[in-house]
């Protein structure tokens, strides 16, 4: 899909405030609410808005620990890959997870409400997956930045 100024204006928007109403959308961006609606409709169409969210407070909800794991695997052949990310997503307490270039081969952002939550989740679940050789853990002291809105302004038409 090819964006235009206005399309970037509505994700701007959108990632400011996802519960705007179409209505304050189009005056802000500066359509009538109709056409403004079809752009909206054919960015989640398209996958460029892939859903809406409300972001919760991790620590408010007794989930206070965030741990980054860097995960090797013995062999990085597509079926071993394929293996650990489809069980991977299965997680609930898989944040994110990134496949990596360098030392190991993924990254994985993961939230516990403790330290015998975390040893759970290892025993029970990390390292039962076929082909894991190695497991490093950084447990997150205090974080610092957390952005969830794309820094639009530096794409194309800002």
């Amino acid at each position: 899909m090819n964006l235009d100024r206005t399309d970037y204006k509505i994700l701007r928007c959108l990632q400011d405030n996802a519960r705007i109403s179409n209505v304050e959308l189009a005056e802000t961006v500066g359509l009538s609410p109709s056409p403004c609606l079809r752009r909206v409709k054919s960015l989640e169409e398209s996958g460029v808005i892939k859903r809406y969210v409300g972001l919760i407070d991790a620590g408010a909800v007794g989930l206070p620990i965030s741990i980054f794991v860097s995960v090797s695997l013995d062999r990085q052949e597509r079926h071993g890959l394929e293996e650990f990310e489809s069980l991977i997503q299965s997680y609930a307490e898989v944040m994110e997870c990134y496949l990596m270039t360098g030392s190991y081969d993924y990254l994985v952002r993961i939230v516990v409400p403790d330290l015998q939550s975390y040893e759970r989740f290892l025993a029970d679940k990390l390292t039962r997956i076929p082909g894991v050789a190695n497991i490093q853990s950084s447990f997150a002291l205090k974080q610092v930045v957390y952005n969830t809105e794309l820094p639009l302004d530096r794409a194309r038409y800002s």
